[in-house]
């Protein structure tokens, strides 16, 4: 098995190639996370944005251990 910087959830079974294009994605919402963090402070920003991110985030944590 190859080396990875990622871990999923106890109990969870997914294709190796496959779980590696989650964490991709994981990782770029977990980076948008922090865009939106920074975002969300300016007033043009949509109000619904940082809960978008949030409920992304939260659905990642029920595959992945960060």
């Amino acid at each position: 098995m190859a080396d990875t910087n990622w871990q999923l959830q106890p109990g969870l079974k997914l294709d190796p190639a496959i779980a590696a294009d989650v964490a991709k994605i994981a990782c770029a919402l977990k980076s948008l996370s922090v865009y939106a963090s920074l975002v969300i402070e300016r007033e043009d920003c949509p109000e619904d944005l940082q809960q978008i991110v949030d409920d992304g985030v939260k659905a990642i944590g029920k595959i992945f251990v960060w």
